[in-house]
């Protein structure tokens, strides 16, 4: 449909998971892609896969848990292509803690990549945007579990509540600007992260999926080609006026009681 036709797209987060569905939807729709993660390799395969199916996109290696790190990963996409017209924050760190064995070092590890690396990836994104008087758009990638959570995320949930507060924070700031910012609070997704987190936490076998799929409403995990097609529509225009949006995209309906 060409919603995001000659756009410049930054995924930070991209190279795997849900970050590289949106990537490759991002393509798809006729942006320019950028994406960015701290190993090359996965990074630079889906570049070449991109560019094999006609895209064109680059790859930005960055630790997100760096600021700095964060902020240059949108002047060197602003350096490559000129400016950035979306920003797309999909990296997430979702190790476990409770809030008795969490510690600092884990506390603040969860911060700089869940909260940290948004924050400053849109103050430059913005800047951008701002700077050239030109329209934009942002997208935080939540979780549901922002609302409370498990017990065993207790930092991790309270990184992503901050990241809903910033989102509307940052959204209310800049509505006149036409910079528009939301965010999509995903359920349980079916990533390799997930896989290696369920395997490593968890003590999972291979068929986690099916079980976990077994005893959900609709009877699957969360797809990220159908999270990033979602991610796209907000992004583009066809998506409207919409700002300060926190969407939840799960098959749990919050505050219902069986």
């Amino acid at each position: 449909m060409g919603l995001l036709d000659d756009k410049v797209v930054l995924v930070n987060g991209g190279s795997q998971g849900v970050g590289a569905a949106i990537a490759r939807a991002a393509v798809r729709e006729g942006a320019l892609v950028a994406v960015t993660g701290r190993r090359p390799e996965p990074g630079e395969a889906l570049v070449a896969e991109l560019a094999a199916a006609g895209g064109k996109a680059m790859f930005v290696r960055a630790d997100l848990a760096d600021a700095e790190q964060a902020k240059s990963s949108v002047t060197q996409v602003v350096a490559a292509y000129g400016r950035v017209d979306c920003l797309v924050n999909s990296a997430g760190l979702t190790s476990r803690g409770t809030l008795l064995d969490t510690t600092p070092e884990l506390f603040d590890q969860h911060i700089a990549i869940n909260l940290k690396a948004p924050f400053f990836a849109m103050q430059a994104a913005v800047a951008d945007m701002v700077g050239r008087k030109a329209p934009g758009t942002v997208v935080n990638i939540i979780t549901s579990s922002a609302h409370g959570g498990q017990p065993f995320l207790a930092p991790y949930v309270a990184a992503k509540a901050g990241l809903i507060g910033l989102t509307r924070n940052a959204a209310h700031a800049h509505r006149f600007d036409r910079v528009r910012i939301n965010g999509l609070n995903i359920g349980w997704t079916a990533t390799e992260g997930e896989d290696t987190t369920q395997k490593t936490f968890h003590g999972a076998g291979d068929d986690w999926r099916e079980q976990a799929a077994a005893r959900l409403p609709m009877g699957k995990l969360g797809q990220p080609d159908e999270i990033a097609d979602f991610v796209v529509f907000l992004l583009s225009e066809r998506s409207g006026v919409v700002t300060g949006s926190v969407i939840d995209w799960d098959q749990n309906v919050f505050g219902g009681l069986d």
